[in-house]
């Protein structure tokens, strides 16, 4: 089994190329559980719900035994969030960025326009946050390719780099 991470900040084309990539390898694809979860809340997030987050967002791939499994965000995500909206990370987090879930993480770039949305928060910031993220990457070792450019250049980069998992 193969595990696909797409990570990277706001509006950088995650759920794109995650989609894309489902579809051109025949794998399945789950998509953020942080949107879903926020969109049923009646309330604002607090730190505490990314914790929440990151079970119900390991529970959805945890089970799979398919050949390959592409999730569109990693914990990763959940840390850099935590860090820049609440100052500080929970030790379960922690505890799944260190597991090793994934056998490629695919960091994609903000050199794409903005796209709003209620849940985004950082339009003015994405470079900045792009870096959280390379660097995070760098320091718990991940195995990872970064993609830029059109979403067909995204796509070829990134079946290249799972052709080379699957060999």
């Amino acid at each position: 089994m193969i595990r696909i991470a797409i990570t990277g900040p706001e509006s950088s084309g995650k759920t794109a190329l995650a989609i894309a990539l489902g579809e051109r390898l025949s794998a399945p694809v789950y998509l953020e559980f942080a949107r879903e979860f926020i969109d049923g809340l009646n309330r604002g997030y607090t730190q505490e719900d990314l914790e929440t987050i990151a079970l119900g967002h390991l529970a959805q791939f945890s089970d799979s035994t398919k050949e390959i499994q592409i999730i569109d965000t990693d914990f990763i995500v959940l840390k850099v969030w935590s860090k820049v909206r609440f100052g500080s990370v929970s030790a379960t987090i922690l505890e799944h960025i260190q597991s090793n879930y994934f056998d490629l993480h695919i960091l994609c770039t903000p050199d794409i326009p903005w796209e709003a949305d209620v849940q985004r928060e950082h339009p003015n910031f994405r470079e900045e946050l792009y870096e959280m993220y390379l660097e995070e990457l760098k320091t718990s070792k991940k195995s990872f390719i970064t993609v830029s450019g059109s979403l067909e250049d995204r796509i070829k980069k990134s079946i290249e780099a799972i052709s080379l998992i699957q060999n």
